[in-house]
Order: C-alpha cells, then structure tokens, then sequence
C-alpha cells in the first residue's frame, strides 16, 4: 500500500512525464537541427562556440536567480523558504559554480567553457566584453541572434516566479545537446585543440544524467505541488525556452 508521501510522488512524475511528451516537437527542432550536420571543421565548431557561450552564461544566470530567490544569500542570515528546496539549490550550484576542471582545478562551467573556447582559437572578446559590463539592469546589446535569446531569458528572471526560472533551468538545459553533437567534436579533436570542449560536454552529460537533472525536476515538483495553474505555466515556460534556443541555433 502506498504512503501519501508516494502517492504524491507518482503523481508528480506522471506530470513531468506530460510535460516531456509535450514538449517532444520543441526538443527535436533543437536535437534534430541542421546546424549539426553543418559543422564541417574545427572553424565551424568556434564559430558555434562564439554563439553557444551566450546560452553557457544565461543558464549560470537563471541558475543564480533560482539561489537568490529561495535561499538566503545575504547577511544577516536568515532560514529563507523550504530547507529541501534549499538543499537542491545549493547542491546544483555547488558543481556548476565550483566544479573542477579538465586540469583539476575548481572553476565554474562558464569558465571552462571559455577555457575550451581559447583552446581552439574561438574569438572570447565579446563575451568577455559582454560579461565585464553587464548589469541587472543593462543587458548589453549582442546581436539580433543573441539579443532575443537573452530577452527570452530575462522575461523569464524578470517574472521573479521561481517555478518558471526552474522550467526554463530545467528543461532547456545543455542535455538538449545530441549524442551526434559530442561525436562530431570528438571526430575533430584531432589535434587536442578541443579537448577541453569534450570535457565540457562529458562533464554535462555525467551531471544532468546523474544528478542535476533528477534534482531539477524535484525543484519543480516542490515548486508546482498541486499548484495546477503553476504546472501549466512550467510547459509553457518550457516550450517558450526552446523555441528560443533553436531560434539561436
């Protein structure tokens, strides 16, 4: 016989299981797109890079947002919200913000990134740049592409709805990046100018797959409860991001 506590579980997970099936045509136009089969050399694969780090950088910003929300992040200290909610928070910041590099050294996931980006003679002035002087109220101007992904981002942070932050965390998340995506980089590492871009993506995979996928979707069942408005607005939230994301593409 099942507790309450598993009735309330199943259920949840009968709910995400919707939401991913709905969500099945969005995902494929990202995981499916002409762009993979496009990147034909390592200038290709920089090239992308350039664009891609945007999306790096904006997934480190709703993750931040998600922190500032439903945890405390200033002194004095206060016990802020659900301490579960917390402790799923801070486990997910812990190894995007602090993780340990392909040279064993901590450094966030953007860090690497960028780290991967010089490594293979990928232009890091303008994110750099873009970072150096960006504000929560001055998103800096990119370029078309970038400029709508972000502002699909920031409406997103802006709402200041801590279940919507987790859709857009949490199902447009670097994991939408294809198996195919991994192979072609690997195919071109030839020269070990993109091994530091294979760490980043095996780094992904190991965490999304193991712990910070499950552990996102838990947020948003905590988030959401029976909350259905709040369920509804989680799909919605979630198309919305990667419609975005194959825009950027």
């Amino acid at each position: 016989m099942f507790s309450r506590a598993n009735l309330q579980k199943k259920e949840m997970n009968k709910r995400i299981d919707i939401i991913n099936k709905n969500l099945t045509q969005y995902k494929e136009g990202v995981t499916n797109h002409k762009i993979y089969k496009n990147l034909k050399s390592i200038k290709d694969i920089a090239v992308l890079m350039e664009y891609h780090v945007y999306a790096v950088w904006d997934f480190m910003s709703l993750l931040k947002a998600l922190q500032s929300l439903l945890t405390c992040t200033k002194s004095p200290w206060k016990p802020v919200g659900d301490s579960k909610i917390r402790r799923l928070i801070n486990s997910i910041v812990l190894e995007e913000e602090s993780d340990i590099d392909a040279d064993k050294n901590p450094s966030s996931h953007y860090e690497m990134y960028l780290d991967a980006m010089k490594q293979c003679g990928a232009n890091t002035g303008p994110i750099e740049n873009f970072v150096s002087i960006v504000s929560h109220n001055n998103i800096p101007s990119v370029n078309d592409a970038v400029d709508s992904f972000l502002n699909t981002t920031f409406s997103i942070i802006n709402s200041n709805e801590p279940h919507k932050i987790a859709s857009a965390f949490t199902f447009g998340r670097e994991d939408l990046i294809p198996d195919m995506f991994t192979a072609i980089v690997n195919e071109y590492n030839t020269e070990n100018n993109l091994d530091k871009f294979v760490y980043y993506l095996e780094r992904h995979i190991e965490l999304d797959g193991g712990d910070h996928g499950p552990l996102a979707l838990e947020l948003i069942s905590n988030l959401c409860g029976e909350d259905e408005k709040k369920w509804k607005e989680v799909e919605e939230t979630a198309a919305l991001s990667l419609i975005a994301r194959k825009k950027l593409w």
